[in-house]
């Protein structure tokens, strides 16, 4: 069994592949059962322990699963907020092939669906992204719209200052060129693309900042209890999610069905619709669009097989 760690799998990735490979693992026939999702826990905040798991029914046959937790607490000590592990196995034999750092997988994948996502959604000539958080996630979520619309301008926004000029320096060091604001709305009423990645339980974005042609991607709030836009971006958008499961554990779609405030037609589609032609996404350039994201063990099952395509016949 071939273990892979966050080195080899950053080493071996590139967006458009991965970009790709989601594409048509969206198109595919892949069994996804419930996550099964438990709260831990914990004094001072709880934790979630999620398990993941999915198969291919065609084609090669793959058996993956993910374990992760995610910690918000951990922020108060500077340690990472998520944790995880991927064991990818043959779906012929149930051979365990690889174990891999998910952590590093799930930032690779989560960036990629947004920008497999964009593809469809944001206008073709988006330049201006404005990324609000400055977590682990943010470096992924800039280059993967980078590498599908060109981004010729980057925005940080994060609630301590100082991480987001970290990972303006970080971004730099790679090419791309950032300046960090203190003024969030202002940034959004030029952005073309709002990437929002943080663990906000209640809006940072609101609709009334958003300019006509805006694209808003929403990759953090990953509970009913969470948000980070409000009902008038939701109303003003139209709305795409990555599966169905975004409607009951996505705070962002979830609380605005529940008050009335958007209906479920109002949800134009998912990534398999987007990707199979049953939805249309962006239809004209004044468009507003939405794109709200809780991560899909679809996503995961194909990143690893990517890599595992990849590494899997090259010695450790």
């Amino acid at each position: 069994m071939r273990v892979v760690d966050a080195g080899e799998i950053d080493r071996t990735l590139t967006y458009p592949a991965l970009i790709d490979a989601l594409a048509r693992a969206f198109c595919a026939r892949v069994e996804v059962p419930a996550r099964h999702h438990h709260t831990v826990s914990r004094e001072g905040g709880d934790a979630t322990l999620l398990l993941m798991p999915a198969w291919t029914e065609t084609g090669e046959r793959f058996l993956g699963c993910k374990m992760a937790t995610i910690f918000p607490g951990n922020r108060q000590t500077g340690d990472p907020s998520v944790h995880a592990t991927y064991v990818l196995m043959s779906g012929a034999t149930g051979e365990p092939l690889a174990v891999m750092d998910a952590r590093t997988l799930t930032a690779w994948r989560t960036a990629a669906a947004s920008a497999l996502a964009a593809r469809y959604l944001a206008r073709q000539d988006a330049a201006h992204l404005v990324m609000v958080g400055a977590g682990a996630l943010a470096p992924h979520l800039v280059r993967a719209h980078a590498s599908v619309r060109p981004i010729s301008r980057v925005t940080l926004w994060n609630r301590t200052r100082s991480r987001a000029v970290s990972l303006a320096f970080g971004l730099a060091v790679t090419g791309i060129e950032t300046i960090v604001t203190d003024d969030l709305p202002a940034a959004v009423r030029t952005a073309d693309i709002v990437s929002c990645a943080t663990l906000a339980s209640e809006p940072v974005i609101r609709g009334a900042w958003l300019k006509k042609g805006a694209h808003v991607d929403l990759v953090g709030a990953f509970t009913p209890k969470m948000r980070e836009c409000d009902d008038q971006a939701m109303k003003r958008a139209r709305v795409y999610v990555d599966t169905p499961t975004a409607l009951k554990e996505a705070g962002d779609i979830a609380r605005p069905l529940k008050s009335g405030a958007i209906k479920r037609a109002d949800i134009r589609g998912d990534l398999s619709d987007l990707c199979s032609g049953r939805a249309k996404g962006r239809t004209s350039a004044s468009q507003i669009t939405l794109f709200k994201s809780v991560g899909t063990a679809i996503e995961d099952l194909a990143a690893a097989i990517l890599v595992w395509q990849k590494v899997g016949s090259v010695p450790a």
